[in-house]
């Protein structure tokens, strides 16, 4: 920009003084609606987070309930039922202090945090432990299985669902903690009934992996408080000794790192994990196709990096499978994967003896659902064949016999005669039955009347006709 006055400084024109005017408005708005210090009530925080790290009376309580009824839900495989016991669970109080404690240095809070998480620990694996051991079902089910080892869903649950729960403490004003803590539960109610199953069945594979689920969940929740309460600047807590407030900061920070790195690296495995799964799952399904034959099922090995695919119907010529082998490479984060594809056909892969209980009683539940399908439209068609049937039967009505007899029993029928009549009413056309009826004149009034009614109900009884029509013919 040139500057006019010459004095060597550019003068801003109006264009720029608006952008400039309208930057610092986003940024005010912005801090305005994002911004949470000011909003913040540290004094009542403090004595909140404090007043529900115990777990004596009634708490112990709720919580022995509510992992009842947790346990309930997942033996039946019922989210909603555990959803009901998360609203009642007070598990997150524990959890909270510890982040809390090592944020503001405040060691006797930290060791009260401790022990009450061990007490919660032992009490709802305990309860869960009893449940599952006297309930009569045992089998494992869908939210039983998904919880025994963490995913990245399960991280992303705690990080946010503790960061939720911390601001919605520090907030002025009441948000009801209890419902905040829905989230939380989401993440440490349902392992700890499963480490409980766990034990009643003797699985310890199942209980190390629920207890792992916990720890990892458990650690993330009070690391969103911890870098919640960091953000917030909440207070350090102030010690007479010098010594001892510095030997507590060193302590505070030394957990904090010991904390921090191994759960960035836990997440970024986790995430690792979970995105070869998702492009093992999108490769199968957008690239493993050939006309005639049909993927049954497929494996992924995170660890050893093996892909299996199983495949039943027309043989894959070598080929195709080549350039499966070829393609796959090419996929971000699958470039040092093995693709082994087994064929029905192939029998030095001995596919009968690999396939699953699991995958073999899904291709007979395809079979039986493919089977049922076809019964039931034959079904259909035969019903419909029968219908049409019914309008047709007429067509064979002895009539030479049923005049005979309608003479014998209805003296004052003096003619008959009978033919379908084809009705419609514009959207089908049945075919119907129709006897005409010519009375002797002595018969007249409700005694002609009540013989129509007589003989239509007769023929229709002796023909096996649901619809037939007898008019009178004068």
């Amino acid at each position: 920009m040139e500057d006019k006055s010459g004095s060597g400084t550019a003068i801003p024109t109006a264009e720029e003084n608006r952008g400039r005017t309208a930057l610092r408005e986003i940024k005010e708005f912005l801090k305005e609606l994002l911004d949470i210090h000011d909003d913040t009530d540290r004094e009542t925080t403090l004595e909140t987070v404090k007043r529900d790290i115990s777990f004596k009376g009634h708490n112990a309580w709720i919580l022995i309930f509510s992992i009842f009824v947790a346990s309930i839900g997942l033996n039946v495989s019922s989210t909603a039922v555990v959803i009901g016991a998360m609203l009642i669970s007070p598990l997150m109080g524990p959890i909270v202090g510890i982040g809390f404690s090592v944020a503001i240095n405040d060691i006797d809070t930290l060791k009260r945090s401790l022990v009450n998480l061990g007490v919660m620990v032992f009490l709802s694996v305990l309860t869960a432990y009893l449940y599952f051991l006297i309930s009569p079902i045992k089998e494992e089910t869908p939210e039983l299985v998904a919880r025994t080892y963490p995913t990245i869903l399960d991280v992303l649950i705690a990080i946010f669902g503790g960061s939720a729960l911390i601001i919605a403490k520090t907030k002025k004003g009441a948000i009801a903690s209890v419902i905040m803590g829905v989230a939380i539960a989401t993440a440490l109610m349902p392992p700890l009934c499963t480490v409980g199953y766990g034990l009643a069945i003797a699985n310890w594979e199942y209980a190390g992996g629920a207890l792992y689920l916990f720890t990892i969940n458990s650690i993330f929740i009070a690391l969103s408080t911890f870098l919640m309460a960091k953000l917030l600047r909440f207070p350090l807590v102030k010690y007479v000794n010098s010594k001892r407030r510095r030997n507590t900061a060193r302590l505070a920070s030394l957990v904090a790192v010991l904390v921090m790195i191994p759960s960035i690296i836990l997440f970024v495995n986790l995430l690792r994990e979970q995105v070869f799964v998702s492009k093992t799952k999108e490769f199968v399904h957008e690239v493993v196709n050939y006309p005639g034959a049909e993927v049954v099922k497929f494996e992924q090995d995170y660890k050893t990096k093996i892909i299996e695919i199983y495949l039943i119907g027309r043989p894959v010529p070598q080929d195709q499978i080549d350039q499966w082998v070829q393609a796959i490479t090419q996929v971000p984060n699958l470039e040092d994967v093995v693709l082994e594809v087994h064929q029905g056909s192939d029998q030095t892969s001995e596919m009968a003896t690999r396939l699953s209980t699991e995958v073999r009683a899904g291709i007979l539940e395809d079979l039986y659902v493919k089977n049922q399908q076809l019964v039931e439209n034959k079904d259909a068609r035969i019903q419909l064949l029968e219908q049409e049937l019914l309008k047709y039967r007429s067509a064979g009505i002895p009539f030479e016999s049923i005049s005979k007899e309608v003479r014998i029993n209805y003296s004052g029928v003096q003619e008959m005669s009978y033919a379908n009549s084809l009705v419609t009413n514009f959207s089908q056309i049945d075919t119907i039955p129709t006897f005409n009826v010519k009375w002797s004149p002595k018969l007249k009034g409700s005694a002609r009347k009540t013989q129509m009614q007589q003989l239509e109900q007769w023929l229709q009884v002796r023909l096996s006709l649901d619809t037939l029509v007898v008019r009178s013919v004068d």
